[in-house]
């Protein structure tokens, strides 16, 4: 029971967000009791947590089979961008700044998890396109994985990129462009207009 709860509620939140659905949204869509979920979950604080936690273990370990061959390193990013937009919604919910908002620790939480997964994948990803010529020789692999962190949490701040203005998918899209660009050689330059070129048609 406490997995098909975790599942749903985490569909929940992420189409709608954590702040908007309650308890009782989720027994009543599940069909069951608000006490069924609170013999589970103390409280919806503890099956926010229990959600997130799950969800990012669900998307590191998709990332990691991805990173696993160390294939083409810009071809590797394109990939890891389509794995996780199919897992987060396009909604207009933002769920990850309701988290920041309603439930600060566990997003603290998250973002340190997310960054440590994040150095390991991104520091490999350069270090292996320089190595293949396809990323610039003289790059600080320390200083573009951190900033390429904290890109990514920006462009998720809602007064910085309104979501009326700004979908999800396209700041990560545009992002994950501009990334790459600050970093090819001009063997990597052509690489990456022709996966751009080929994901336009």
């Amino acid at each position: 029971m406490k997995n098909k709860i975790r599942e749903k509620a985490t569909d929940m939140f992420l189409n709608f967000g954590f702040k908007s659905v309650t308890m009782d949204d989720i027994a009543n869509t599940m069909g069951i009791s608000k006490k069924t979920i609170y013999s589970e979950y103390s409280n919806k604080t503890a099956l926010v947590e229990d959600c997130v936690m799950g969800k990012f273990c669900t998307m590191s370990d998709g990332i990691n089979q991805i990173t696993a061959p160390e294939k083409d390193p810009i071809e590797e990013l394109f990939e890891i961008k389509k794995y996780v937009l199919s897992h987060l919604k396009d909604e207009k919910s933002s769920p990850q700044y309701q988290l920041m908002k309603y439930y600060p620790k566990i997003h603290g939480k998250l973002k340190d998890m997310q960054f440590d997964m994040m150095q390991l994948c991104v520091t490999s990803n350069i270090e292996r396109g320089m190595e293949l010529g396809l990323y610039r020789p003289n790059l600080d692999v320390e200083f573009i994985s951190r900033i390429y962190f904290a890109g990514m949490n920006s462009i998720k701040d809602q007064n910085m990129f309104p979501l009326d203005r700004f979908s999800p998918i396209f700041l990560m899209e545009t992002y994950l462009e501009y990334h790459l660009r600050g970093i090819v050689s001009p063997e990597g330059r052509q690489k990456l207009n022709e996966i751009i070129n080929s994901n336009q048609q």
